[in-house]
């Protein structure tokens, strides 16, 4: 007769890692603020090297603050990718002495563009294609641009919800990329249902839109937390996986992972090597930490975090 062991507890062993989920998570990218950045005392000990780590500008942050943690980040061995919002940027001298800024002191050679969260523009432009129309980023050599990308529409763009306004700027945005020297790529707002995403993707595809997708992904969060950013941000359509989650009493207290929706997405992927979502773009809505856990945990790094790290 087997003995029972009551007086200790066994450590559980790690999870397995999933082989195509490992696949779909490598080179991933991850979102930054200049004040949430601060609170990381060495990126190296969280992220791989060379991991590419935008930097959102938000109104009101000072373009000395976003310059000094681009250098910070690229002293430390990762690929800078600022923001780069249309509405706060004043025109094209402002624009320029940016880029300058960021290539002087941080040694960066790519953006991202998006219109930002403004209402009214602080001076010249509206879009990030009027950005692209001025030529500076071609001027000094950046050599890789992202552009936003909406699957579930942006009614900031499109106040009737349909997607018109939206697939014209990107067929306008395919026609730039053909034409430019830089590497483009559409970096997305965050959603949490793979089927309508794949929808979304398969359509442009077939509308000979073919800039490659990096699709955000929320990353382990409180459930409230993702609520709260889903409804400022314009995220509707697949709020409601939250929603049903958050009926759930069982599960309304512990954090929401992006874990089915990412395996879904992945899987795709792997039945279909042409599907044009080709990296994972973590918005750290529950923290960079937390994040970067998860992440770990899943094999999605192109190395390991250097747990030596030192200045």
């Amino acid at each position: 007769m087997a003995l029972l062991n009551f007086g200790r507890k066994e450590a559980s062993a790690p999870a397995p890692v999933n082989p195509v989920l490992e696949s779909f998570l490598q080179d991933f990218s991850i979102e930054v603020m200049p004040r949430t950045a601060e609170k990381i005392e060495d990126f190296r000990a969280l992220l791989p090297q060379k991991t590419r780590v935008y930097i959102a500008h938000i109104e009101g942050t000072p373009i000395e603050d976003m310059v000094a943690t681009a250098a910070r980040l690229n002293g430390q061995g990762f690929d800078v990718m600022p923001h780069f919002p249309a509405r706060i940027i004043k025109d094209t001298a402002t624009l320029k002495d940016w880029i300058a800024r960021y290539q002087g002191e941080a040694n960066v050679n790519q953006a991202l563009l998006l219109a930002g969260g403004v209402t009214t523009p602080h001076g010249d432009f509206d879009s990030s294609m009027q950005l692209l129309e001025t030529g500076a980023f071609g001027e000094a050599g950046f050599k890789r641009l992202h552009v936003a990308g909406h699957p579930e529409g942006n009614k900031d763009i499109d106040p009737d919800g349909s997607m018109k306004n939206v697939t014209q700027a990107l067929e306008w945005k395919q026609k730039f990329a053909e034409s430019s020297d830089a590497d483009m790529a559409l970096a997305t707002q965050f959603c949490f249902e793979a089927k309508p995403v794949i929808a979304w993707a398969n359509d442009l595809a077939e509308a000979g839109i073919n800039i490659p997708i990096h699709i955000g992904v929320a990353g382990p969060a409180k459930l409230q937390t993702l609520i709260k950013f889903s409804i400022a941000c314009g995220v509707g359509a697949s709020l409601r996986v939250l929603q049903k989650r958050a009926k759930d009493v069982t599960k309304l207290l512990l954090p929401f992972e992006p874990t089915e929706f990412l395996t879904e997405l992945a899987e795709h992927k792997a039945a279909n090597p042409n599907f044009n979502i080709t990296h994972v773009h973590f918005f750290p809505l529950g923290g960079i930490k937390t994040n970067a856990t998860w992440v770990t945990e899943n094999g999605g790094a192109a190395g390991t975090p250097n747990l030596n790290a030192q200045d």
